[in-house]
């Protein structure tokens, strides 16, 4: 049997525009760009300033011919200075920026796209009016544009402070001198606290926002609010954090009760003006359900992303986690990747392409880090604006493609799904699931083991079909096809190592 290329074009499964954005359907597929990086890019490319207004076509071509229906434009606000001064003088950042640039050129080195001053759009990526120009391009594909809020903290350089000192969590001069890295002197002798997340050191060039202040959650609502007319969605960093229980337990002592949930109230504002606004939230920490409750239409998957690129793959977790609830999983952003993981291509070594397999062939939205589907290797710190050139994985880049058109059927974009009870034990680190929708069935199977495994498994569905009601998709394409054999109910298929199938009917 060969390997079959599914190639339905590149349909757009929306219906008319309804302003500002599209009617979705159920899993929508996100392409993240680093947007600092991504214009250099083209501009080296091309030998001439490239900006957000005079991205080639050839850029927009590719976003649709692979059918996203989403492009995340990471960090497109005004840098903040105290920020890239920060990131240039801390021992442990640099180490990080020597271990991807040696030499160091100083000025590839920039702020951190989250120690946000302002929610302006940067001058140099072409301002406020070029990101509409861009966005128009965009929706004219029936693709959205996601730009990013942070929640949780502003810049040191913001442009509230210092008229606002309110809006930040206090710090008093006995705690100050307990811990003196954790706040920032403002004005003489005055200190508010570092933005942070209670697990780890506090962010530096940030300042934390204080929930508990009303005048402080109306300021941010109305900076997400502004937000949501430039765009058609937001991805919401590190939202849990100023969760109720999370941001009381965490500032309460320093500043007071928060009394409601933040995101119930700003949520809701959004939507009464643009109905189909999307929002995607960063989430750690089994907080996933807790904000799809107060409104989020999506929350990162970290469960399936650690049970799948651990090594060796956590089989029994990651079947249990994807036997939840489905009102919960359809829910749920799932990748493999992005700008604060390590790339795919090096953690998961081997697997890597049996894993992206799994991922765009799971239910919830699937998000796609620029360059992951070419393999690149090394990872680059958000605080830098320039990109080493890598050697890119043409088969990698053929199977994305592959998995891209297949994901535009329903069965992919809409099914349920159901694991299958395989003829092995799960330490052989093999899995099985079936994905339905209606009499649209395909059947995944993984293997993620170092050598090859005959593999069998019965499904109603099967009875009286044969190989010729079959499609496959393997992640080793351009070797020899997994041999299929169908008896009665049965489906008896060989696997080699590190090779995953989908068998469509």
């Amino acid at each position: 049997m060969n390997c079959s290329v599914f190639s339905e074009g590149v349909a757009i499964f929306r219906t008319e525009l309804q302003h500002p954005s599209y009617q979705l359907l159920m899993f929508p597929l996100v392409f993240e760009i680093n947007t600092r990086i991504w214009l250099q890019k083209l501009s080296d490319q091309h030998q001439k300033n490239i900006t957000l207004a005079t991205v080639p076509d050839t850029e927009f071509t590719f976003f649709s011919e692979c059918g996203f229906d989403i492009v995340w434009l990471m960090g497109v606000w005004t840098p903040s200075r105290y920020s890239k001064a920060i990131a240039t003088a801390h021992p442990g950042l640099r180490s990080s920026f020597l271990s991807y640039h040696d030499p160091l050129d100083p000025d590839t080195i920039v702020s951190s796209p989250y120690a946000i001053p302002s929610y302006t759009v940067h001058d140099k990526l072409g301002g406020k009016d070029e990101l509409l120009a861009f966005r128009e391009k965009l929706n004219a594909l029936g693709i959205l544009l996601m730009l990013d809020f942070v929640p949780n903290h502003l810049a040191l350089d913001n442009d509230w402070l210092p008229n606002h000192p309110e809006y930040f969590i206090p710090v008093s001069k006995d705690e100050q001198s307990q811990d003196p890295e954790s706040c920032f002197e403002y004005a003489a002798g005055k200190y508010l606290a570092h933005g942070k997340d209670p697990y780890f050191p506090s962010w530096t060039d940030t300042l934390q926002l204080n929930y508990a202040n009303p005048a402080t959650r109306e300021m941010m609502r109305e900076n997400l609010l502004m937000i949501s007319s430039l765009c058609d969605g937001v991805r919401c960093d590190v939202a849990m954090l100023i969760l109720k229980e999370i941001f009381n337990t965490t500032w309460s002592n320093l500043s007071g009760h928060m009394e409601d949930e933040f995101w119930l109230e700003a949520i809701a504002a959004v939507k009464n003006r643009f109905p189909d606004f999307i929002f995607l939230a960063e989430a750690y920490w089994n907080k996933e359900w807790d904000l799809q409750q107060l409104g989020f239409d999506f929350t990162y998957d970290m469960p399936f992303y650690d049970h799948l690129t651990h090594a060796p793959v956590n089989v029994e977790k990651l079947m249990g986690h994807m036997q939840a609830q489905w009102e919960y999983q359809q829910h749920l952003c799932r990748f493999i990747e992005n700008h604060d993981e390590p790339r795919a291509a090096e953690k998961i070594g081997l697997n890597n392409a049996v894993a992206a397999l799994v991922l765009l062939t799971a239910p919830g939205m699937h998000l796609i880090h620029e360059n992951q589907m070419d393999g690149y290797k090394k990872k680059i710190p958000v605080q830098l604006n320039r990109q080493e050139p890598e050697a890119g994985d043409a088969e990698l880049h053929l199977l994305y493609r592959r998995l891209f058109q297949l994901q535009k059927k329903a069965v992919f974009r809409e099914g349920n799904i159901e694991w299958l009870h395989l003829n092995i034990i799960r330490a052989a680190h093999c899995f099985g699931y079936h994905r339905y929708r209606n009499e649209e069935h395909a059947f995944i199977l993984a293997n993620f083991s170092a050598t090859g495994i005959s593999i069998a498994f019965s499904h109603p569905f099967l009875l009286n079909k044969n190989n010729n009601n079959l499609t496959i998709l393997c992640t080793s394409c351009r070797d020899k096809t997994p041999e299929i054999l169908l008896d009665g109910e049965t489906m008896h298929i060989r696997l080699a190592p590190h090779e995953g199938v989908v068998v469509t009917c």
